[in-house]
């Protein structure tokens, strides 16, 4: 069980260490890629060659609970993971798991409706550790094909810490795939970096549109 006094918003740069980064290897390349690669998806991936040798924050659109492996295999960059809150909570052998391994994987606790304190501190010492960090504009998983309702939270992070922003275009995973040997595609398309220096309304406006043309999805933010 979890202590309830620990706070998951609260790492230290040395959380984010090259065994969080063997842990993210293991994890994509020995468990995810092997199964889900090999068996029901085919991965295409189109990263940035031009992004230059820094901390991001990569913003992905969100399409599914896999989102987060499949960024890790697109950007090709140590990531942390600004997490809901409710998925470090304890009770069941079931979430004392799914916490144990997010934290393993470099994930940290977010309010979504009030973000604290320790969760601006941490993100902090998330560059400091030069990890990049991946927080999902849309919040929580969107599967209408539509980019709308953008909250500009990861603004704020990225102003805060003077960090560009990578948009991360997902698509093809809008409904799961449980035949196997029939694949389904899935496209991993890694956008160009947007300055932290212009205002709020051009970071969202320049990000839904570089989502929308990588996956073709509606944009209604216009």
């Amino acid at each position: 069980m979890a202590d309830k006094n620990v706070n998951y918003g609260k790492r230290k740069a040395k959380d984010f260490n090259i065994l969080t980064r063997l842990y993210q290897y293991y994890a994509l390349y020995v468990l995810f890629l092997p199964i889900f690669g090999f068996l029901f998806y085919d991965f295409k991936v189109k990263r940035n060659k031009n992004l230059e040798n820094k901390p991001y924050i990569i913003a992905p659109n969100h399409i599914s609970y896999m989102d987060v492996f499949i960024v890790n295999y697109g950007i090709s960059r140590p990531l942390a993971y600004m997490a809901k809150q409710e998925l470090f909570q304890s009770g069941t052998f079931l979430k004392d798991y799914v916490r144990k391994n997010i934290l393993r994987l470099g994930a940290f606790a977010v309010n979504r409706e009030k973000v604290g304190l320790s969760t601006i501190k941490t993100a902090k010492e998330v560059f400091k550790a030069n990890f990049n960090l991946c927080i999902f504009p849309q919040g929580g998983i969107r599967k209408n094909k539509v980019i709308e309702n953008i909250n500009p939270g990861f603004i704020y992070f990225a102003k805060t810490n003077k960090i560009d922003i990578v948009p991360v275009a997902l698509d093809g995973l809008e409904t799961y795939n449980w035949k196997p040997f029939k694949k389904q595609t899935v496209h991993i398309n890694v956008g160009n970096p947007i300055s932290y220096t212009l205002d709020e309304k051009e970071i969202v406006k320049q990000w839904c549109e570089q989502i929308s043309s990588m996956t073709g999805y509606e944009n209604k933010n216009v």
